[in-house]
């Protein structure tokens, strides 16, 4: 675990994290972007595939907020890890922070599963989600919300 902790604290502009709260915040501001970009564009998607929104098509639909959330988890990703390095043995210790990795790692997970198995482009092709697919996007709307409680819960733990 030390290897780990002393490997993020590597990270290049950790120590300006630490020196600099004018930093920190544009760095966790910009942590919040992705957070409620991958979330703001998920959760319609989501709604969507279930057949809960009937518009715009799917096909139009589908692919950019896919996109759109990518680029929101690639940026939360980034952000996240260069926020956890400023800290990171406290943040090994505090179960808030265990719980919402585990949760991101299973909302991840979901989505690999989603688009490796081929629903989610026989969705966007057809306009209509099989039932695997809603399955999944049912399982979304429940795992990156609560992804997005652990996260606020850690600054409580």
């Amino acid at each position: 675990m030390e290897l780990l902790i002393a490997a993020f604290d590597g990270l290049p502009g950790v120590g300006l994290l630490r020196d600099s709260g004018t930093a920190y915040l544009f760095v966790n501001a910009a942590h919040i972007l992705g957070i409620g970009l991958l979330v703001g564009a998920i959760l319609p998607l989501d709604l969507r595939l279930l057949g809960l929104l009937r518009a715009p098509p799917l096909p139009l639909l589908g692919p950019f907020l896919s996109r759109a959330a990518a680029a929101g988890l690639s940026t939360a990703v980034v952000t996240g890890a260069w926020l956890f390095a400023v800290n990171a043995a406290d943040y090994v210790g505090n179960p808030a922070f265990l719980a919402k990795m585990a949760l991101l790692s299973l909302a991840i997970l979901n989505v690999a599963l989603q688009h490796s198995l081929g629903g989610f482009r026989a969705a966007v092709a057809g306009d209509r989600a099989p039932a695997g697919t809603k399955a999944f996007a049912a399982a979304s709307l429940v795992l990156w919300p609560t992804v997005l409680l652990a996260g606020r819960w850690i600054a409580f733990a």
